[in-house]
């Protein structure tokens, strides 16, 4: 198979700081990525490279086989931030639609009614953002994010803030997209559930990737081990 997200030489300075220092990363379609490390090590930053939202100070991303450069992966891919970026005047139902418009879907409106109804999301469907739950957003901002379809889904932090109900019904519907076929691509520092979460992961530290495990060696501890520093560093 190849890549759904491709990624070679990452480099991302902000000014005298370099927060990603040449990362080579592949996620094969359909596979899912955990994304690890202390804060500081360049997780989100990473991320955002990735989805576009911040350019490479060098090095080359393609998404789905299309260069990120110029916007031309947008179409393929969905993002949720560590903050859900929602409008919170507009109703959850409002943000879907507005979102699927300048994406171009065909009828975003139907699209937002099967989305919301598909996360159990219809009762809050006409309530402004606002005045929702930081767990109930957080599920807004996925559908959201799944408005046009894409097949990479990039989440940053998903599980912030979320009791153990709403952190159960993230779980299952990150498993629902698994088992779709989407690629995923995840920052998380919920260690203890990365084996049912992803199929593979990475630990960043300064700006580089220092450690790489896959099924079946996604052994909790051992990657607790790495995240915290005290393991052998990779060459």
């Amino acid at each position: 198979m190849s890549a759904a997200v491709s990624a070679r030489g990452l480099v991302k300075r902000f000014g005298a700081l370099t927060a990603l220092r040449g990362i080579d990363l592949d996620v094969e379609r359909g596979g899912a990525l955990a994304v690890l490390g202390r804060n500081g090590a360049g997780k989100s930053t990473l991320l955002r490279v990735l989805s576009g939202l911040a350019r490479p100070s060098a090095g080359e991303v393609s998404i789905e086989g299309l260069p990120q450069r110029g916007g031309a992966a947008r179409r393929v891919l969905g993002f949720v931030g560590h903050a859900t970026m929602l409008y919170a005047e507009l109703t959850a139902r409002e943000n879907l639609v507005f979102t699927g418009r300048l994406l171009g879907v065909d009828d975003p409106g139907e699209r937002a009614d099967h989305l919301l109804e598909e996360d159990g999301l219809t009762e809050v469907a006409h309530r402004r953002v606002g005045g929702l739950s930081r767990g109930t957003c957080q599920r807004v901002a996925i559908a959201r994010a799944l408005v046009h379809d894409p097949q990479v889904v990039l989440l940053d932090e998903p599980f912030t803030g979320l009791d153990r109900r709403s952190a159960d019904r993230l779980g299952a519907r990150l498993g629902r997209l698994r088992t779709e076929g989407r690629t995923l691509v995840l920052v998380t520092h919920e260690i203890p559930q990365v084996p049912q979460l992803a199929e593979s992961a990475v630990v960043l530290e300064a700006g580089r990737i220092v450690h790489s495990a896959s099924a079946p060696d996604l052994d909790p501890r051992a990657l607790e081990h790495w995240v915290l520093g005290e393991g052998e560093r990779a060459s």
